[in-house]
């Protein structure tokens, strides 16, 4: 079953990437959380319950087995973009939604009493981890996940399920830390050892809501990005020469700027109705407004 589920994604929604993570729960991880928690780093967007993201039983008391996979979107390098490359297209969420539940109706089909949920980006499982110990990706010193194909440029999705599928091994390996990625983050965010502060990642920043520190407001000068941050993966050896996004909808209505003036003078219902199907709309306008103010000087 797990050669035909491979089989089914690779050729008929063309997900090249697809492992099985097995269902903890992950103990080594539990500690990595907790150690991040008391060192502060920590930004109220992550699941609160540890135990919820160490135990994926807790979320679906009956899983087997995890379907994990990625999804590149990389479509090409646009100069002046002031959006991250992940948003140039409909929002990933939809994208990865949708062909998630296309492969539960595929194992619905084919598996007596299959049940299932369906994470993107909204579960309480940490993500690239499951990436990891599926064995889809390794570690970069950025925290990202890497792929020889697509390098960093992929979104994750996943799917819990009650059929035992037998778990992929790990990648054994990691980036070759040049270093790249933490002389170059505007917030000093990557800290060396495989670790990162979140609160000091503009990312972050980006999306954050109410008023910016001036600290915070100097990343901007660094890289005047609207929402999101590229930065570490741009500078990254293993994102040279990467292949192009294989996913039709990464490549096709894209946009790559968000205006000053068209935001500033359009309401709030408006930009909900321009771009409610783009992922840097989930902070609403004033957030986009603020960071486009701020590049602006």
């Amino acid at each position: 079953m797990k050669e035909k589920l491979k089989y089914f994604c690779k050729n008929h929604l063309n997900i090249e990437s697809v492992g099985i993570a097995h269902i903890g729960p992950y103990k080594e991880l539990e500690e990595i959380l907790k150690d991040r928690i008391d060192k502060g780093y920590y930004t109220g967007l992550e699941e609160k319950d540890i135990k919820k993201r160490v135990d994926p039983r807790i979320t679906m008391e009956n899983v087997k087995s995890i379907v994990v996979c990625l999804f590149p979107y990389f479509s090409g390098n646009v100069k002046k973009s002031n959006i991250s490359k992940y948003t140039y297209s409909i929002d990933y969420h939809i994208i990865i939604k949708n062909k998630l539940e296309y492969i539960c109706e595929f194992l619905k089909n084919n598996i007596d009493n299959f049940e299932y949920k369906v994470f993107v980006d909204n579960g309480p499982l940490v993500d690239r981890y499951l990436a990891n110990i599926s064995g889809l990706g390794y570690f970069g010193i950025n925290n990202n996940i890497i792929t020889e194909k697509y390098g960093s440029y992929v979104c994750i999705g996943y799917i819990l399920c009650n059929y035992p599928f037998e778990a992929d091994n790990p990648i054994d390996k990691t980036c070759i830390k040049c270093g790249l990625c933490i002389e170059k983050c505007p917030g000093g965010a990557i800290l060396g050892n495989f670790e990162i502060n979140p609160n000091k990642c503009l990312s972050f920043i980006t999306q954050k809501k109410g008023e910016l520190s001036k600290e915070e407001k100097e990343m901007f000068v660094k890289n005047p990005s609207v929402f999101g941050c590229d930065v570490c993966q741009d500078v990254c050896p293993h994102n040279k020469n990467v292949e192009f996004t294989n996913i039709e909808e990464f490549k096709s209505n894209l946009i790559y700027n968000l205006d000053y003036d068209e935001i500033k003078n359009i309401s709030n219902r408006e930009f909900k109705r321009r771009y409610n199907d783009r992922a840097f709309s989930w902070r609403g306008k004033s957030v986009i407004l603020r960071n486009l103010e701020i590049i602006k000087g």
